[in-house]
C-alpha cells in the first residue's frame, strides 16, 4: 500500500473516529434513579429504645440472623438486576431500621462491587423504621444532605418518620434535589389517617417551594411511599403533583404514576388491587428536552422481574414475592416493587 493511500485512510479513521466521540458526547450518560420499600430491613439484635422486639430471634417473627442475611442478598440482588449490571446511581429506601443494616446492604451483598454509601438519620418512628439514601460516589458526589422532622400540629405527640433531603452532583455538574418520604401508613383507617398524610405533603411542599424560590430551574426529585395513590387528595390538593402535559404552564411539581393507573398495574397489590403507593414526583425542569439533566422519555417505570413475584392463588395474577405474610415467613424479598426513572445526562 502506498504510504499517501495509508496516510488518507488514517486520516478518514480519525475523522470517524472523533465524529463517533462527538456523538457519544452529545448523547451523554443515562442513569437509574430508583425508590424501594424493602419491608421491615431489621437487624436481629433488640434496640432498648425502639419497638423492634416482633423482629428478633425470640419475637414474633422469629427473626433470626439466618433470615437478616437472606434477606441482605435478595436486597442486593435487586438493586443489581434493576440496573441490568450499571446499578442505580441513587436509590431510596424506606423501611430500613438503622445504619447497620445499610452497613451490611453496601459492603456484604451483591451491590459491594459498586461503591455504594448511604445516607441516613435516626428518626423518631416508635417502630425504628427509617428512610435512606444510597449513592455511588463514584458517579455522585454529595453536597448537602439533613433530615426534615415531622411533627403533627393537631397530634404533636406523636413519634414520626423523618423526610431525608439531600443535594447530589452528577459527573456533568448538575445537581439533584431529593427528597425521601415514607408517609403515615392507613393502619388504624384510612379516613382517620388521611390529615397525617396531608400534613407530610405540606411539609414537603413547602421544602420545594422554598428551593424554587431561590432556585426556579432546580432539578427536584422526590420519592417515596406515600401510602396514597396520585390521585388522592394528599398528592393532589396538598403536593400539588399533577399530572404531566407539556400544556400545563402552571404547576411545578409532576407526578409520574399516572401513567399506571389503567390496566390494574403497580408497585404494591391490595387483595386484587395493584396501585402506586409507590411514586416519583419531579419538578418541571426535569422534564425539559433543553434540559442537560432530564429524565427519559418523561416516564416512571416499575420493576417487575419475575424472580419478584409468585402467583395469587386467591385474587388471580400474581402478587410480590414477600418476605412474611401475617407472622408466616415467606422467605422473599418484599411486599412491593421498585420505582424509578431513567435519567439522561448531557454534557454541559
Amino acid at each position: 500500500m502506498k504510504i499517501v493511500d495509508l496516510t488518507k485512510r488514517i486520516i478518514w479513521i480519525i475523522i470517524a473516529y472523533s465524529l463517533l466521540c462527538s456523538a457519544v458526547a452529545q448523547k451523554g450518560d443515562t442513569c437509574l434513579v430508583a425508590f424501594y420499600n424493602v419491608e421491615n430491613l431489621f437487624h436481629p439484635s433488640d434496640d432498648s429504645l425502639t419497638n423492634d422486639d416482633d423482629f428478633t430471634p425470640t419475637g414474633l417473627y422469629h427473626w433470626s440472623y439466618a433470615k437478616y442475611q437472606r434477606k441482605i442478598q435478595h436486597i442486593g440482588k435487586v438493586i443489581v438486576a434493576m440496573g441490568e449490571g450499571n446499578p442505580p446511581y441513587i436509590i431510596g429506601l424506606a423501611e430500613i431500621e438503622n445504619e447497620q443494616v445499610l452497613k451490611d446492604l453496601c459492603y456484604k451483598s451483591p451491590i459491594k462491587c459498586y461503591g455504594y454509601r448511604y445516607l441516613h438519620y435516626d428518626s423518631p418512628d416508635r417502630r425504628g423504621v427509617d428512610v435512606a439514601l444510597l449513592y455511588r460516589d463514584s458517579c455522585v458526589s454529595v453536597l448537602h444532605s439533613e433530615k426534615i422532622p415531622v411533627v403533627f400540629p393537631f397530634e404533636p405527640n406523636t413519634r414520626n418518620r423523618d423526610l431525608l433531603y439531600a443535594v447530589l452532583r452528577f459527573r456533568n455538574r448538575d445537581s439533584l434535589h431529593v427528597l425521601v418520604n415514607h408517609w403515615t401508613s392507613r393502619f388504624g383507617g384510612y379516613a382517620a389517617t388521611i390529615p397525617k398524610r396531608n400534613y407530610y405533603a405540606e411539609v414537603a411542599k413547602k421544602h420545594c417551594d422554598s428551593i424554587l424560590a431561590t432556585e426556579p430551574d432546580a432539578h427536584i426529585l422526590l420519592m417515596g411511599d406515600y401510602n396514597d395513590y396520585c390521585t388522592d387528595e394528599s398528592m393532589e390538593r396538598h403536593l400539588r403533583a399533577a399530572r404531566y402535559s407539556s400544556d400545563n404552564t402552571q404547576d411545578t411539581l409532576f407526578n409520574l404514576m399516572y401513567a399506571f393507573l389503567k390496566n390494574n398495574s403497580g408497585s404494591h397489590k391490595h387483595e386484587d388491587f395493584w396501585g402506586c403507593l409507590d411514586q416519583i414526583v419531579v419538578s418541571r425542569s426535569l422534564l425539559s428536552c433543553k434540559s442537560t439533566l432530564r429524565i427519559a422519555s418523561c416516564k416512571a417505570h416499575i420493576f417487575d422481574a419475575p424472580f419478584l413475584l409468585v402467583p395469587d392463588e386467591k385474587y388471580g395474577g400474581v402478587k410480590t414475592f414477600r418476605t412474611y405474610l401475617g407472622p408466616r415467613y415467606i422467605g422473599g424479598f418484599a411486599d412491593h416493587l421498585p420505582v424509578y426513572v431513567r435519567l439522561l445526562l448531557i454534557p454541559q
